[in-house]
């Protein structure tokens, strides 16, 4: 089914992500990244250059003041994931997707003007600091704390499974900056790398993901200075949080879409070069019926997101929409992937072929963000008319 909310400055785009895979996300690299556990800094710069991160940086700012079109990042998504590199799509959705919106949208004039630009450019690359490990989806159960002293906070506490968290230049960090569970009781600070008694702690072997790097971070007497303080006010960390939570959601449901699509390429294109007793694999009955059924899956998706997309965009996604999105999408991607595997035979299981890297990218998408369950109970309460 033929999708309609691109325009020409769209596709004019797509040429310059697709120019910028061949260049910078090949094969070699991938592997590179896979057994660094990282994307080297180099590629990030490359990106900025490129204008592929900074995408929501207002002008004055260095960056493509796309605002509310999330239309250019899902197109980065579609092809550097349709490319094989999740792990490359993740950094950039870390940057421009968890770190980079704070700043725009709550940040001071002086945050903007120190980090933005740099931002922009990737030179300074932020990450986002929620989870710990005691409080996951549940963030009012957190224990980290920011203690008012003169000029500024003394931080104490831990986070854990912090995507980009050994090599952001800066992270924006949820602390308790009162007593209790209230909304007011929580800031966001910038946490800067080099600040003395923060630790980014180890990067943590996953079961995916394994070129982008995940750490646990912790925090002892890290003097943050005011001036640090996103917004400049304090009390307002959960209501900011709960701001940007649906472009995130959003941009989970956009990765899983683009898994979807391009594990449906690969395939097709895998049963068709592929024999089993004498006949081609997509000859086989049960292998088209499988396969229609994705690719049907696959356009409700896109159908679904693109209305999500415009929804976004007019300024009317709520906290509700996004996360039937979420939940929605990365169940299905969960299915597809698992059913692409298969159609793979042996050759499935091996992480050499793309598939067997984006099933084992996909396991994650269920859980940050908010696990698909905590999505359901959002999603229920608004229908039972609960708080």
């Amino acid at each position: 089914m033929e999708r309609d909310i691109y325009d020409e400055d769209h596709e004019a785009f797509r040429d310059v992500v697709k120019e910028f895979i061949k260049r910078y996300a090949t094969n070699e690299k991938r592997e590179q990244w896979d057994a660094e556990g990282e994307i080297d800094r180099a590629t990030m710069l490359a990106a900025g250059e490129a204008g592929l991160i900074g995408l929501s940086v207002p002008e004055e700012f260095g960056g493509a003041g796309m605002l509310q079109d999330y239309r250019f990042r899902t197109i980065v998504n579609e092809e550097v994931i349709g490319a094989g590199a999740g792990s490359l799509a993740g950094a950039f959705g870390i940057q421009d997707d968890l770190a980079v919106p704070y700043l725009v949208h709550m940040g001071t004039q002086a945050q903007k003007e120190k980090w933005l630009p740099r931002m922009a450019t990737g030179e300074v690359l932020g990450a986002l600091a929620m989870t710990e490990p005691g409080a996951g989806s549940d963030l009012r159960g957190i224990k980290t704390t920011a203690k008012k002293v003169d000029g500024g906070y003394l931080v104490n506490g831990a986070k854990t499974f912090i995507s980009s968290g050994k090599t952001a230049d800066i992270v924006v960090t949820f602390v308790k900056t009162g007593e209790g569970t209230r909304p007011d009781a929580f800031s966001l600070l910038i946490l800067e790398n080099g600040m003395e008694g923060f630790d980014h702690g180890k990067k943590l072997n996953k079961m995916g993901s394994h070129g982008h790097d995940t750490a646990e971070l912790s925090f002892t007497d890290v003097f943050v200075p005011e001036d640090n303080l996103i917004s400049g006010t304090e009390g307002q960390g959960f209501i900011q949080l709960m701001m940007n939570l649906p472009l995130e959601r959003l941009s989970i449901g956009i990765a899983a879409a683009s898994a979807s699509q391009a594990a449906l390429a690969w395939t097709v294109e895998y049963t068709k070069s592929r024999e089993a007793f004498g006949e081609r694999i997509i000859d086989f009955q049960n292998t088209r019926f499988k396969l229609a059924d994705v690719a049907t899956t696959v356009d409700v998706m896109w159908a679904y997101l693109d209305k999500a997309l415009m929804s976004y965009k007019e300024g009317k996604l709520t906290a509700e929409e996004a996360a039937k999105v979420k939940f929605w999408t990365t169940d299905r991607e969960w299915e597809i992937l698992d059913t692409c595997v298969q159609l793979h035979g042996g050759y499935g299981y091996i992480t050499e072929y793309p598939i067997a890297r984006a099933f084992l990218d996909a396991r994650v998408h269920r859980i940050y963000g908010g696990t698909n369950e905590i999505m359901r109970d959002i999603v229920s309460r608004k229908i039972a008319g609960k708080r």
